[in-house]
């Protein structure tokens, strides 16, 4: 079993969607009718796990918008008059999408995640939700899983510091600011390319991949999320938690 050794890391930083509520899925439908209802007529339909997984998992809204369409050889004007289609208003209609879905049906946290979380708090480490949604901290207060995490930081705090998007570290070492321990010191669970390679590039000291599916595990993946990881599980389930942070470093 994959282990935290909290003698060696004092804080732990967990991506949202996907790695600690169930929401992945739910963003990625929302994209896909958006997309489909956009590229009839233009292009081949939105592929969920080939264009979601490539383009948009894990990037803000606008920057999902346009590194997707660029793929398809597309593009359109940042914003435009009512009824017409620009990346603004593709981002509105997935944003309702999702918002809707929250409404009708809540949100479910992974029960993996949810016993490392409270393994990891009662141990002495500081936690950070860290997410590009701008939902996150209404997606973690439907969860019924808020109150596990010291820090949060999203796609609101983000757009208002003025943060670069996924793969740039800044989001991630923004939480890890906010905890106050080291990025050497700090475990980082993420489950997309763009945050994998967030953690890898802002020096984070142990990087765990949650790769539910098994997209990243094989050659045909779309990317070699694996060598972006020191570790890969399919569920938090999997992963162990051995020490205690001492109390004079929290």
């Amino acid at each position: 079993m994959a282990a935290i050794d909290l003698t060696s890391f004092s804080a732990a930083i967990l991506d949202t969607d996907g790695v600690v509520t169930d929401t992945a899925r739910v963003h990625a439908a929302a994209w896909k009718h958006v997309f489909d209802t956009f590229l009839h007529g233009r292009s081949e339909p939105f592929d969920i796990r080939d264009d979601y997984l490539r383009h948009v998992d894990g990037r803000p809204r606008f920057d999902g918008i346009r590194t997707f369409l660029a793929s398809r050889g597309l593009s359109l004007p940042e914003d435009g008059p009512p009824g017409t289609a620009s990346v603004r208003s593709l981002a509105a209609e997935k944003d309702a999408l999702f918002t809707a879905h929250l409404r009708r049906h809540g949100v479910a946290a992974y029960p993996g995640s949810v016993a490392l979380l409270r393994e990891l708090r009662r141990r002495g480490a500081r936690i950070a939700a860290v997410s590009v949604s701008r939902h996150c901290r209404q997606v973690l207060t439907a969860a019924a899983v808020a109150h596990l995490f010291d820090e949060v930081v999203d796609g609101r705090d983000a757009g208002r510091i003025g943060l670069p998007g996924r793969p740039d570290p800044a989001l991630l070492l923004e939480a890890a600011r906010r905890l106050g321990v080291p990025p050497e010191r700090t475990v980082v669970v993420e489950n997309t390319l763009p945050g994998l390679e967030a953690a890898r590039r802002g020096g984070f000291g142990l990087v765990i991949d949650v790769d539910r599916d098994g997209t990243r595990a094989t050659p045909s993946g779309p990317d070699r999320g694996l060598a972006m990881a020191d570790l890969v599980v399919s569920d938090l389930d999997e992963v162990s938690v051995t020490g205690r942070v001492p109390a004079t470093t929290r």
